[in-house]
């Protein structure tokens, strides 16, 4: 049986809580990924019903990113929490906040290979596109 997850921020003011299913990681190397966590980014996803931010609603901010999508984040310790594009179907859960994962999760593909950092290493054989080929319903994360 899948289980909820539950996250955080770094500092704790945002904690979540999320339902299943959860979509399997997406792992991004696009420039602006890159640029807002300082590497890759790897996130699950869920519907927005399926996302209950348990403690400080209040602390977490929204930045308008692109003319498509904005990031989410804790105001106080600058985590980088979720994504969220216009008019979407799910929203991205950066997997790093999620507590003990217990396994639930694995890599489904690699985005934006053409964009990667040359000091990245990836191991797993997960599929790898130059761009991303998201499902219909789940959008460029």
């Amino acid at each position: 049986m899948t289980e909820h997850l539950k996250g955080r921020c770094l500092c704790g003011d945002v904690t979540f809580e999320i339902e299943p299913p959860f979509r399997d990681v997406l792992i991004c190397n696009c420039t602006q990924c890159a640029q807002w966590t300082g590497h890759q980014v790897a996130a699950t996803g869920v519907s927005p019903d399926r996302l209950n931010v348990t403690t400080g609603e209040n602390r977490l901010s929204w930045y308008r990113s692109s003319e498509a999508a904005e990031r989410g984040f804790c105001s106080t310790c600058g985590s980088s929490l979720f994504w969220r594009p216009d008019g979407g179907t799910h929203i991205s859960i950066m997997a790093g906040t999620i507590d003990d994962p217990t396994g639930q999760l694995k890599v489904a593909a690699h985005w934006y290979i053409a964009d990667q950092r040359p000091y990245i290493a990836t191991a797993d054989t997960a599929p790898r596109y130059p761009g991303s080929t998201p499902p219909e319903d789940n959008p460029r994360d």
